[in-house]
C-alpha cells in the first residue's frame, strides 16, 4: 500500500557517504561479513553526523543454499524499519546495475577470505569511476594497494578458528569505517568539498585508471604470453639441419635430459664477498656458486642469484634475480658460476642461488617446472 511505502522517499540521501557491495555470493565472499556486529553497523549507518548508507547486490548459484543463506541475512537487516533506509539489498544484479553501481559508489567494499580472491574486478571498475576500494589486501588490490587510492582491511592470517577471524576483520573494518573513511568523507572546506577525499579519487584516477583497462591486460597477454609462445612454436616446429622436426626432436631430447638429471643437480657451495657490516643502496655483492649438473652441460642451465630485503623470518621480500655467468670448473665435478651485483636494497639483505633448465627452444625458464635451490 502506498502508505506502507512511504519511507521509499526518504531512503538513501545523495549527500551521504555511499558504499557498494555487489558480486556473486559464494560463502569465502563473506557478503555478511559487515553485519558480524549488527549493532556495530546500526550504529554506523544512523550516526547523526557522518552517517553511511550500504548498497548490497549479487545473486548465488541456484545450487548453492548457504550463499541463499547469505543473502537471506541481509534482507532481514535491511528490512528493519530504523535502518531501511540507509541499506538496500537488490536482486536481479546483472551487468546493467553493476555499471549504475559503480557510477553511483564513493567506496567500493570487498572482505573476502584471504587468500581465495582470484582477482576482484568489479573493484577494477569502480576505480575506473572514481570510486575508492576499501578491501581485504587480496586478488588485484594486494598487488596495486598503495596507500593513497583507498583502504586495506587487515586480515588475521593464519588464525584456524574461521569465526574468530571474522570477529577480528569485521571489528577492523568497522574502525576504517569509523576513523578513516567517514571523516575523510565528511571533512569538508569553506566550500563544502571534500578535498582529502578529492586528492585520493584524483590519485586513484591516475595511478590505477591505466593499469585495470582491458587494453592493457590484452596488451599485456600479447606481449609477454602469446607472442612469445607464437615465436616459440615457430622455432619447434623447423627443420634443423635438414631433418624435419628437427628443432623438435632436439627440444624433446633436452627435456628428458633435462628430467631424468634434475634429482641430482646440487649447489653444493655458496661464497659471498665485497659485503659491508651495514649494507648500502648499490654496494658491489660478488657471489660464486659450486653446482653439481649431474651430466648436464653448463649452457643447459640457467643459475641465478636470488636477493632482497628479508623479514623476520628470513624470507626474502620482492627478491630481484641476477644471473650467473659459468667461470670453469670446481672441485669434486662442479662447475663454478659467479656475479658481481649492486645491492638493489638497503638495510638487512638476505640472498640465495637457484637453478633452472635452460634451452633456447624452451618458451621460457621455467616452463618445465623444475628449480632446484641452495
Amino acid at each position: 500500500a502506498e502508505a506502507e511505502l512511504g519511507w521509499i522517499a526518504t531512503a538513501f540521501d545523495p549527500d551521504v557517504l555511499t558504499i557498494g557491495f555487489a558480486r556473486r555470493v559464494p560463502t569465502y565472499k563473506r557478503l555478511t561479513l559487515m553485519l558480524r556486529d549488527p549493532e556495530r553497523l546500526r550504529a554506523l549507518l544512523l550516526d547523526e553526523s557522518k552517517p553511511l548508507q550500504l548498497i548490497v547486490a549479487g545473486k548465488s548459484h541456484p545450487a548453492d543454499d548457504a550463499g541463499k543463506a547469505l543473502i537471506q541475512q541481509v534482507v532481514r537487516f535491511a528490512d528493519a524499519p530504523d535502518v531501511r533506509h540507509r541499506i538496500a539489498f537488490l536482486p536481479d544484479y546483472d551487468m546493467s546495475m553493476a555499471r549504475l553501481l559503480y557510477w553511483g559508489c564513493d567506496v567500493w567494499l570487498n572482505n573476502p577470505l584471504r587468500p581465495l580472491e582470484a582477482c576482484g574486478t568489479s573493484g577494477m571498475k569502480s576505480a575506473l569511476n572514481g570510486g575508492l576500494n576499501l578491501s581485504i589486501r587480496d586478488g588485484w588490490w594486494d598487488e596495486w594497494y598503495d596507500g593513497e587510492n583507498g583502504w586495506e582491511i587487515p586480515t588475521a592470517d593464519g588464525l584456524a578458528d574461521e569465526g574468530r577471524r571474522d570477529d577480528l576483520e569485521a571489528s577492523a573494518l568497522y574502525n576504517l569505517l569509523e576513523r578513516s573513511v567517514g571523516p575523510k568523507f565528511y571533512d569538508r572546506d569553506d566550500k563544502g568539498v571534500p578535498t582529502r577525499w578529492v586528492e585520493m579519487v584524483r590519485h586513484t584516477l591516475q595511478t590505477l585508471g591505466p593499469k585495470v583497462l582491458a587494453s592493457r591486460m590484452v596488451r599485456e597477454y600479447t606481449e609477454k604470453y602469446y607472442a612469445p609462445a607464437a615465436a616459440s612454436l615457430r622455432r619447434t616446429i623447423a627443420p634443423l639441419d635438414g631433418l624435419p622436426f628437427g628443432a623438435a626432436r632436439e627440444l624433446a631430447a633436452y627435456r628428458l635430459r633435462a628430467r631424468e638429471a634434475w634429482p641430482r643437480i646440487e649447489i653444493t657451495d655458496v661464497d659471498s664477498t665485497g659485503l659491508p657490516d651495514t649494507p648500502l643502496l648499490g654496494s658491489e655483492l660478488t657471489l660464486t656458486a659450486a653446482v653439481r649438473l649431474a651430466g648436464l652441460t653448463p649452457d643447459e642451465v640457467a643459475v641465478q642469484a636470488v636477493l632482497g630485503r628479508v623479514d623476520a623470518g628470513d624470507a626474502l621480500l620482492e627478491p630481484a634475480l641476477v644471473d650467473m655467468t659459468h667461470t670453469g670448473p670446481g672441485d669434486g665435478g662442479t662447475e663454478v658460476f659467479s656475479t658481481t651485483t649492486p645491492l638493489p636494497v638497503a638495510g638487512s639483505v638476505g640472498y640465495t642461488v637457484r637453478v633452472l633448465p635452460h634451452h633456447p627452444l624452451l618458451a621460457g625458464d621455467t616452463e618445465l617446472g623444475l628449480v632446484t635451490l641452495a
